[in-house]
This record gives structure tokens, C-alpha cells and sequence, in this order.
């Protein structure tokens, strides 16, 4: 599993041990975070559907008028 870095906006609640036990981020931060579990539920809940291939998607959005023709 890839390492991430920690954004400089990060900030960390430490015990009287000093181990970190909570963490603290901007908002738009953690919007995005929200956003990215979001995305990544759909995608897990989506992860047996069928697929139809880029022709056929193309077809069904300009048969649909999401495309012209």
C-alpha cells in the first residue's frame, strides 16, 4: 500500500505519552475526503455490473440526445 504525505495543514492531537490520537484538518480538506469515500462506495457497489463497451455507450447517449448525432 503506497505511503501517503501528510499536507502541511495536518495537525495531530497527542496523549500525555505523546502519541498521536486524533488528527486535524481544514474543512475543504475533509470535504474532499468525504467526497473520495463517496466516489469509492459507488465504484464498490457498481463493482458487478455489466459493462458495455465505449461504441456502445456513445450509441445509447446520442440514441438518448445526450449527444448529437
Amino acid at each position: 500500500m503506497p505511503v501517503l504525505q501528510e499536507p502541511p495543514s495536518v495537525q495531530f492531537v497527542t496523549n500525555s505519552a505523546g502519541e498521536k490520537t486524533a488528527v486535524i484538518v481544514p474543512l475543504a480538506d475533509y470535504q474532499e475526503l468525504l467526497e473520495d469515500l463517496s466516489d469509492l462506495a459507488a465504484i464498490a457497489e457498481r463493482r458487478d455490473e455489466p459493462t458495455v463497451s465505449h461504441d456502445e455507450l456513445l450509441s445509447e447517449l446520442k440514441r438518448d440526445g445526450h449527444l448529437p448525432h
